[in-house]
């Protein structure tokens, strides 16, 4: 089997990648295991150092790198560079960070001496989409390696040359052979990896159906998971907000990566007194935005990452308004590209309001009150993170254990970084990434008890 690239955005062939064979693949597992039990021995202090000259192989490669990310899934290619850079903050945060976290944690007991240690367990696969191809990697990478894991890749088979780059950065950085990997394969062969022996735990950033089913094979053979699936994020705005702010900053939310984001913000729930201000400034602004080719520097919005993806959003868009939904702007798809799209007047069991949409579509909804909006950001299977515009910062904070999501911004954009941990509840997945609890999701804690 042959997996082809195509630039979304011309329908050129970027690449094209032979799947491994049987054998091949089993070989990469045991080299996996077997890299494992050398690079544990490294000292921590090493794999630091390793991790801090990823981190500039990545800087260092920058032009290179954005420009694979934009030939394969249609990013701006600004928006590529930014991409870059923020896997080499990630780099850094863990080697500056990684000893601290690591460290052994003393408890008194009984006995004379008592901590728990933390141990790297093992190979770990990371199943990772191509919304963000290197920076999804590299949340995992990071903490996973410089823990002291091996690491094995299986990308989204549209951004493969994305994921030999990655495995390039590794090698350039001087990390011994195998401790990262990417293998190509496709999906049909996600069981047999998981049930390898090396493999003792698997990452999943995708789908709610990919992650369901990567969760009952991991439980099946007894690997540990951490998911990170969909989101249908609300972005709440209280009759106090500042319009103008609030619109840049909704317009962020929704339309960076053309929407392709499972924290993007989709439904945007608006008090009563300020729905017709709001939803008029922000049709302003979106019809601001450049589209076109996404290597022009001054693109905003580019093609989406596949056909298929944008045939999906359209049907949700067209379903929608059957459903009595307004057309405020666009709705028009052109191959991979769909228009920014604003639709008005959403309301509950319409597809804009219960599904996930993943592109640059905006659901604007009506809410009576403050409470209302709570209770509608609340009406989702998904449980990602929900923004609140306010001006008055301290009544929102009282909020926050009105909200299920995994994270709670006040007058910003929810957006990941590696100081904070990042994961979802409810159908968006379990588990967290970044920050300590990122590192310490695939180590052993283990408990050492000593009597003298």
């Amino acid at each position: 089997m042959v997996f082809k690239s195509i630039n979304p955005y011309n329908g050129e062939e970027i690449g094209a990648y032979k799947a491994l064979n049987q054998e091949a693949l089993v070989e990469k597992l045991d080299n996996s295991q077997k890299a494992f039990e050398s690079w544990r021995e490294v000292s921590l202090q090493e794999r630091c150092h390793l991790i801090k000259k990823a981190g500039q192989v990545l800087r260092d490669n920058l032009e290179d790198y954005a420009k694979m990310i934009t030939l394969e899934m249609g990013k701006p290619i600004s928006e590529s560079q930014s991409e870059i850079n923020k896997c080499a903050w990630v780099c850094d945060y863990y080697a500056d960070n990684a000893s601290t976290f690591l460290a052994n944690q003393p408890i008194v007991t009984d006995a004379d001496k008592s901590f728990v240690r933390h141990d790297p367990i093992g190979s770990v696969l990371a199943i990772m989409p191509w919304n963000f191809p290197f920076w999804q990697v590299f949340r995992f990478a990071a903490p996973t390696l410089t823990a002291g894991n091996t690491g094995l890749l299986k990308h989204a088979p549209n951004v493969f040359g994305c994921a030999q780059k990655i495995e390039e950065v590794f090698i350039k950085a001087g990390y011994p052979s195998n401790v990262f990997q990417s293998l190509i394969v496709h999906h049909d062969q996600t069981e047999k990896i998981i049930a390898h022996d090396a493999v003792k735990a698997v990452t999943l950033t995708g789908s709610e159906r990919a992650g369901a089913a990567v969760a009952e094979i991991s439980g099946r053979y007894i690997k540990k998971t951490v998911l990170e699936l969909g989101g249908n994020n609300a972005f709440i705005v209280w009759e106090d907000a500042d319009i103008n702010k609030s619109v840049q900053i909704a317009l962020t939310a929704r339309m960076l990566n053309c929407g392709q984001s499972c924290i993007a913000a989709k439904r945007f729930i608006l008090v009563e007194s300020i729905y017709d201000e709001f939803v008029h400034k922000f049709r302003e602004a979106t019809m601001s935005l450049k589209s076109g080719n996404p290597l022009d520097k001054n693109t905003t919005i580019g093609p989406l990452a596949r056909l298929d993806l944008a045939n999906q959003l359209n049907q949700q868009v067209k379903k929608s308004i059957a459903q009595g939904a307004k057309l405020l702007l666009g709705g028009h798809q052109k191959g991979c590209y769909h228009e920014p799209t604003i639709l008005g007047d959403v309301v509950p069991g319409m597809d804009a309001f219960d599904q996930e949409t993943f592109g640059p579509l905006a659901a604007m909804i009506r809410a009576k009150d403050i409470g209302h909006a709570f209770t509608l950001s609340e009406n989702s299977n998904y449980g990602l993170g929900v923004s609140v515009c306010t001006q008055n910062t301290d009544k929102a904070i009282k909020y926050a254990y009105r909200v299920s999501d995994g994270a709670y911004f006040i007058n910003e954009l929810v957006k990941s970084d590696p100081r904070l941990p990042f994961g979802g509840n409810k159908k968006s997945g379990y588990g967290r990434e970044l920050a300590k609890d990122g590192i310490m999701e695939f180590v052993n804690r283990k408990t050492v008890y000593i009597k003298y």
